[in-house]
C-alpha cells in the first residue's frame, strides 16, 4: 500500500497494490501493523455501507463525545470525498482537502477522530464503506454545513440532494471547540 500524506495532520490517501490476472485482482486494503507504521492505531469496531444516486451529498459529519476515526471508500461508482480538520488547536483547523475515490481507482482516505467527513456521488450510483473506530452514538452526531462559504469546497453540484440533517447544519465558525486536537 502506498500512503500518501495530506494536509491534515493524520488524514492519508491510501492506494492498494492490485494483483489482476484473468481471474479477475486481488488486493490487501487493511494490514494492522502498516497503518500503525503511518500512526494509524485506531481499532475498527463498526462497518457502515450506503448506497446513494448521482448528487447525493452526505456530510459534512462528525461526533462530540465519542469522535470516530474512520477509513472509507467506494466499492462501486465514484465519489468526490472531503475531509475537514475541525479539531480546536490544530495547526490545519478549518483546512480540507478533496480526493476522487472509486471502484476503479480503489483508493481509500483515513480521517481521524475528530475531522468532519463527506462526500457527493459523481456516479449513477455509488455504494460506499465506512469503517469507524467508534460506535455511532446519535447523541453526539454532528455536522458543518456542506456550503460554508468560509471553506469555499468546490462540490461537483450545486443541487446536491441532502437529507433533513444535513439541511440543517451551521457553518465551521458555529461549532469551534467541539472536538479537542490530540498530537500524537
Amino acid at each position: 500500500m502506498r500512503f500518501t500524506p495530506t494536509l491534515i495532520p493524520g488524514a492519508w490517501i491510501i492506494e492498494p497494490v492490485v494483483r489482476e490476472d484473468p481471474r479477475g485482482f486481488f488486493m490487501e486494503t487493511y494490514r494492522r501493523s502498516l497503518f500503525a507504521e503511518h500512526g494509524i492505531r485506531d481499532e475498527f469496531v463498526q462497518i457502515n455501507h450506503s448506497q446513494s444516486v448521482r448528487h447525493t451529498l452526505r456530510g459534512l459529519h462528525y461526533q462530540v463525545g465519542r469522535p470516530q476515526a474512520k477509513l472509507v471508500r467506494a466499492v462501486r461508482g465514484a465519489v468526490f470525498d472531503v475531509v475537514v480538520d475541525i479539531r480546536a488547536g490544530s495547526p490545519a483547523y478549518g483546512r480540507w482537502f478533496s480526493v476522487e475515490l472509486s471502484a476503479k481507482n480503489r483508493k481509500q482516505v483515513f480521517a481521524p477522530a475528530g475531522c468532519a467527513h463527506g462526500f457527493c456521488v459523481l456516479s449513477g450510483e455509488a455504494e460506499f464503506l465506512y469503517f469507524c473506530s467508534d460506535y455511532y452514538h446519535p447523541e453526539g452526531e454532528r455536522g458543518v454545513i456542506w456550503n460554508d462559504p468560509g471553506l469555499a469546497i468546490p462540490w461537483p453540484t450545486q443541487t446536491p440532494l441532502l437529507s433533513d440533517k444535513d439541511r440543517r447544519h451551521p457553518p465551521l465558525a458555529g461549532i469551534a471547540g467541539d472536538v479537542a486536537y490530540r498530537a500524537e
